[in-house]
C-alpha cells in the first residue's frame, strides 16, 4: 500500500484551526474598534434618554398638566479656554412642575476675531436629569460669536411633574442647570486679548 499523498492546496487540520483562529481574532478586533467609535454617541444617547449623570433630556412638547408643586431652578455659566464672558441673565427661577419657562444666557466674545464654541450642560442633583426637559436650547450646536459680539441665548425648558413622584427626587426643591462653553473641536482655538 502506498501512503496517501496530500494535495498542496488542501490545508492540514492545523492550518484550518489557525485560519479559524485568525478569522475570530480579526472579527473581535474589528468589533472592538467599532465599539470604540460608537461608544461616545451611544453613551450620550443613553444619558439623554435616562437622565444618567445629570444629563438633561430633550422633549418635543411640554406636558399638558401643570402641578401646584414648584422647584427653584438655579443657573450656572462657565467657560473653558475661551475669551468669552458667559453669564446667566437670571440667577434662579421658580417653576411649577410641568410649567414651561424660558431662561436667557449672555455670551460676549472679548477677542478681536470670531470664535466658534460649543456649550455642554448638566443638572444637579443628578437624579433630576431625567425630569429636566429642554424644548429649545443652544447646547450641542457650534456657536460662532463675532469679534466683540454679545449674544443672548434662550433655553426653553420644563420639569416633568413625575419629578415629585420619584423616590430619589421627591422632596427636593432645588435644581441647578449648569452650562460650560468649550472651544469647538473642529475650530481653531482663539487666544484671549491681553
Amino acid at each position: 500500500m502506498s501512503p496517501t499523498v496530500r494535495s498542496k492546496r488542501e490545508p492540514t487540520p492545523q492550518q484550518r484551526r489557525n485560519r479559524k483562529l485568525g478569522l475570530i481574532c480579526t472579527a473581535v478586533f474589528c468589533g472592538m474598534v467599532g465599539a470604540a467609535y460608537a461608544s461616545v454617541p451611544l453613551y450620550r444617547m443613553f444619558c439623554q434618554v435616562t437622565g444618567f449623570d445629570g444629563t438633561v433630556g430633550r422633549a418635543e412638547a411640554a406636558p399638558v398638566a401643570v402641578s401646584n408643586q414648584a422647584v427653584t431652578v438655579r443657573f450656572d455659566a462657565n467657560t473653558r479656554e475661551l475669551p468669552f464672558t458667559f453669564t446667566a441673565e437670571q440667577t434662579s427661577q421658580e417653576v411649577r412642575l410641568g410649567e414651561t419657562k424660558i431662561a436667557f444666557f449672555r455670551v460676549v466674545n472679548n477677542s478681536d476675531k470670531p470664535v466658534t464654541a460649543r456649550a455642554t450642560f448638566n443638572v444637579v442633583p443628578e437624579q433630576a436629569g431625567g425630569y429636566f426637559k429642554k424644548l429649545q436650547c443652544f447646547c450641542f450646536n457650534d456657536q460662532t460669536i463675532g469679534a466683540g459680539q454679545s449674544v443672548d441665548m434662550p433655553v426653553l425648558y420644563f420639569v416633568d411633574p413625575k419629578f415629585a413622584e420619584d423616590f430619589e427626587t421627591r422632596g427636593k426643591r432645588e435644581i441647578t442647570l449648569s452650562y460650560t462653553f468649550f472651544p469647538a473641536t473642529d475650530a481653531p482655538a482663539a487666544t484671549p486679548q491681553s
